[in-house]
């Protein structure tokens, strides 16, 4: 009997490790990762899914991405995305509408801070994902903008995408008539410009 029943536990083990969940790849982001304006399967955050189902990492990505978010909203959704889905990796695309909107700076700072902070005390990884104001905002704010995302990865040694839309950004094909969310044709450069750091991520 006793042996009948350690061949079942034995014969269990198998059958768990295949029953596990994949690890989350959780992404907090406003419309430029919600895919606005374009099909769902189309954008850079469903795209993302698929490589690491070709290239074999187990992982499901998780989209929390909604249009219009700021930085104080993503941090007031945090604390219930991570007690639902327990991210071990955690993308953090936020500020887009903090600096169209002109909001300060250092709210914007902090927010992101608090985030990141938050994230690590749950034991997720952070990967930060640098955005860039238009010219037009004027060359003191919109580096002090920029020099949010440096700082920050900087401070807590996350690993940085300097600019979520390089090579995008000032290709007017590759933008939507409204000129500031990118076209289905324009997510997988997207997704190249994320994967040069989320691939080190997944690869440890």
């Amino acid at each position: 009997m006793l042996k009948k029943l350690l061949i079942l536990v034995l014969l269990a083990f198998p059958l768990a490790a295949i029953a596990a969940p994949a690890p989350v790849i959780l992404v907090l982001g406003d419309s430029l990762s919600a895919a606005y304006g374009i099909d769902q399967n189309a954008g850079w955050v469903a795209l993302l899914q698929k490589r690491l189902m070709e290239q074999s990492y187990n992982y499901r990505v998780v989209n929390a991405s909604i249009s219009g978010a700021t930085t104080r909203s993503g941090l007031s959704r945090l604390g219930q995305a991570l007690q639902t889905y327990k991210p071990v990796i955690i993308v953090l695309e936020l500020g887009a509408n903090d600096g169209l909107r002109g909001l300060t700076v250092e709210e914007m700072r902090n927010n992101l801070a608090a985030i990141i902070e938050k994230s690590r005390q749950n034991r997720a990884k952070v990967l930060l994902i640098g955005m860039r104001l238009p010219p037009n905002y004027g060359p003191a704010y919109t580096k002090k903008f920029h020099d949010v995302y440096t700082g920050l990865a900087d401070r807590y040694r996350i690993p940085l995408v300097p600019f979520l839309l390089e090579g995008v950004a000032t290709d007017f094909s590759l933008m939507q008539s409204d000129g500031l969310h990118p076209t289905a044709e324009a997510q997988p450069m997207i997704l190249e410009n994320v994967w040069k750091e989320m691939a080190r991520m997944v690869r440890k």
